[in-house]
């Protein structure tokens, strides 16, 4: 009931956003790195990624082949083998527009594919908030009839005590007074009074 609200740094926030952008440039960096030093034009470095990248399509059209197929591994063993064709491209190829150009489907494609997760997730999270509260509320109505009910038990038990004072200050007062004699009184038919 009484939870800590604590607020995301605004950059922890926008980390997850920014990691398909991060991811493609990160690529597109280490294979011009790796064309300067000598894989532009190689046949034999163009050959391994392509050997690379049909392994890591060919591993994951069977991860995602059958009723038990795993989605995530699919989605990974398709994106390494799409960031080795890019890489391979990338480290091949002489100029820097056809990079570039690969860079920039590649990261459109990942933030189409990442968009649709982060849909799902927000749909979670709201579904999540929205039962919590729900349960919060119906807690605090109980919580409520349960206060006062304990509220009610103290102010019946302090008016108790009260009674029970005055009564006792009344009996003292009583039997303080100038003839009282609790003989008579019982002689009389009078109930007696409780001594505790």
């Amino acid at each position: 009931m009484n939870e800590r609200t604590t607020a995301r740094h605004w950059l922890a926030a926008a980390a997850p956003k920014a990691a398909p952008a991060i991811a493609t440039s990160t690529v597109l960096i280490l294979a011009r790195i790796w064309n300067a030093n000598g894989a532009e034009h190689s046949v034999g470095n163009a050959v391994l990624m392509t050997v690379l990248a049909a392994a890591a399509a060919t591993a994951g059209a069977f991860a995602s082949v059958g009723c038990s197929g795993d989605g995530v591994l699919a989605g990974t063993a398709f994106a390494a083998s799409g960031g080795l064709a890019l890489a391979g491209v990338a480290g091949y190829a002489d100029g820097l527009s056809l990079p570039l150009l690969l860079w920039a489907l590649a990261t459109a494609v990942a933030y189409g594919l990442a968009a649709r997760y982060w849909r799902t997730d927000r749909r979670e999270t709201l579904a999540h908030k929205r039962r919590t509260a729900e349960r919060r509320e119906e807690h605090a109505h109980v919580e409520r009839v349960e206060a006062i009910r304990g509220r009610t038990q103290i102010e019946v038990a302090r008016e108790a005590s009260t009674y029970a004072a005055a009564l006792a200050e009344a009996m003292t007062a009583r039997a303080t007074l100038p003839g009282y004699n609790p003989a008579v009184l019982e002689k009389a038919g009078l109930p007696e009074l409780p001594t505790t």
